[in-house]
């Protein structure tokens, strides 16, 4: 654990709140881009990012110290991120079945990836990127994104995803290689 970690977690346990501010500025950018990576939606990474932080700042007296607090502080966004994606997937299955009930037809796609303003918002080659990382299966992206972005060690994403590490090793490779098919196949496809 980072020794500037340690003491700011000490002095919020012994009465001083504004201690747990300065680690919220240390991790909320880093936690809310991964988040980000993670469910492909900012806002909903901000969402999950603030509850991950109240939810620490609550049980840091069980905060043992064993991993480095980000590590712990991840593992409750990641907890919560996957909650939310059930949610949202439970809530998209009845709307959409609602919607083919009531008219007959399918509706219009409403994937982030169909929004014609997101093009705006970053380079095409950006957009080719997240569009197939997005694809990815979710344990994939997940060990991908955090192998890559978050530049974790096998060990600590084996930890945070409770996979042992022969697994997270298996999910990177393979997020590798079907990452790179699906770029392949989309720069092919621009070509013609």
């Amino acid at each position: 654990m980072i020794i500037d970690d340690q003491l700011l977690i000490e002095r919020c346990r012994s009465g001083h709140p504004e201690a747990f501010g300065d680690l919220v500025t240390k991790y909320q950018r880093r936690l809310v881009r991964t988040l980000s990576s993670l469910l492909g939606n900012g806002h909903d990474a901000l969402d999950v990012a603030q509850d991950a932080f109240l939810k620490a700042y609550l049980n840091l007296d069980s905060f043992r110290g064993d991993a480095a607090f980000y590590s712990w502080l991840f593992r409750i966004a990641w907890n919560g991120a996957a909650t939310l994606r059930r949610k949202q997937r439970v809530r998209a299955s009845a709307s959409l079945d609602a919607i083919r009930e009531q008219s007959g037809i399918e509706p219009d796609d409403i994937s982030p990836t169909s929004d014609p303003t997101r093009a705006l918002q970053t380079s095409e080659d950006q957009q080719l990127l997240r569009q197939a990382l997005n694809e990815l299966g979710e344990d994939y992206r997940t060990a991908l994104i955090l192998k890559e972005i978050e530049g974790l060690s096998y060990e600590e994403i084996a930890t945070l995803t409770d996979c042992p590490i022969g697994t997270v090793r298996s999910r990177i490779h393979r997020a590798r290689q079907e990452l790179r098919a699906k770029l392949d196949r989309t720069l092919k496809a621009v070509e013609r």
